[in-house]
């Protein structure tokens, strides 16, 4: 069980108006009761689920396949715009949905301050606000990085003992420019320290996480070290990895490459057997996406939803894939069993349209001490 630790709710001005700041200090939320009061649906919102959307990487796809079906199970609208990587096609959709007074808006953005402004906005608007691990959030989404990370690093250690005599040469593609994603990258590093015989031959963060930024990095590790054994980031950059390996004929079936993410082309590569491309550790896009979208509708008819949602990490291998992508075909099955569903998420603290100045408003992680 978790315990309340804190709650901040200080107003800070903007312009004529007061507005709630929110919980800023690092707080550790109980475990969401599902049977709290309902409150005040909120008034003069439209009955409509938004989603702006990063880029196309195949993990945001899933998140968009779990939040369309939802807004159809639920009765509710659904619009949705891909920014490609543009922050300020991001703030001016944000912006824009705000003005057309949808009532619960998901969105993700490689840069969360310059969102932060318009997220708040919207949030204060009554409506309700879902991210996927940066503040500010009605409901805020992450996964226990530390173990996430961890989760990966074990099956390459595994691996490389087992078939590679306990010697190899690592690339780490890493995300550390994004604070909230460092944990994992941590625990990669912790795990494999332990090995006297691995060497870590580049850490490095690409400049998109794609396929395109993962490939791009990969070519320029190769002409300073050509012999790599095992490659550990997203899903998306360690598939550009892959194929910069491939085009090297660098590529070889001893190899470890994993990511996180779960992504459907991952998944097939795992599936062949003979890739290079092992594990990936899976976050259920659509099972979350899915959750996202009927913890919305649920705010809309003034029900109490939670304030955070862990992502339980998921060790995909060749042995366990295909219930996996049964599972992400029909999330709205996975919702609705409880056992099922809670083998892929586990939720936190209860808000609702009354209680919205309690929104999250710090980098909330279910791995705080």
């Amino acid at each position: 069980m978790f315990l309340l630790l804190a709650l901040v709710s200080v107003p800070v001005a903007s312009g004529a108006e007061e507005f709630p700041s929110g919980i800023t200090h690092p707080t550790i939320f109980p475990d969401f009761d599902p049977n709290a009061p309902a409150c005040t649906a909120p008034p003069g919102l439209t009955k409509t689920l938004a989603y702006v959307q990063e880029n196309e990487r195949e993990f945001l796809g899933g998140v968009d396949h779990g939040l369309s079906m939802a807004a159809k199970d639920r009765g509710l609208d659904y619009r949705r715009a891909v920014v490609e990587n543009d922050v300020g096609r991001a703030v001016q959709q944000i912006e824009a949905y705000r003005k057309d007074k949808v009532g619960a808006l998901i969105a993700t953005s490689s840069n969360p301050s310059a969102v932060s402004p318009g997220l708040q906005q919207v949030l204060w608007s009554g409506a309700y606000v879902g991210t996927i691990v940066p503040p500010p959030a009605t409901l805020l989404l992450n996964a226990p990085q530390y173990a996430t990370g961890k989760a990966l690093a074990d099956a390459a250690i595994a691996h490389i003992k087992s078939k590679l005599g306990g010697k190899a040469n690592v690339v780490l593609l890493t995300q550390d420019s994004m604070q909230f994603l460092t944990p994992r990258f941590k625990a990669m590093r912790d795990a494999l320290d332990a090995l006297p015989d691995v060497t870590i031959v580049a850490d490095i963060a690409p400049n998109t996480v794609s396929k395109e930024g993962g490939a791009t990095t990969m070519k320029t590790i190769l002409l300073v070290n050509p012999d790599i054994d095992v490659v550990l980031g997203s899903d998306a950059v360690v598939l550009g990895a892959l194929q910069a390996l491939r085009d090297a004929g660098k590529a070889r079936p001893d190899q470890f490459l994993g990511g996180i993410d779960g992504e459907p082309e991952a998944v097939a590569e795992i599936k062949k057997g003979d890739s290079p491309y092992k594990a990936s550790i899976a976050l259920s896009s659509p099972v979350f996406g899915y959750a996202m979208g009927e913890y919305g509708a649920d705010w809309l008819e003034g029900k109490s939803v939670p304030q955070a949602m862990d992502i339980l990490p998921t060790a995909l291998t060749k042995d366990n894939i295909h219930q996996y992508e049964a599972d992400l075909e029909n999330p709205a099955a996975v919702f609705a069993d409880p056992a099922r569903r809670a083998a892929y998420l586990k939720m936190y603290g209860n808000i609702c349209y009354d209680t919205r100045d309690r929104y999250v408003n710090f980098p909330w992680s279910s791995e705080m001490k």
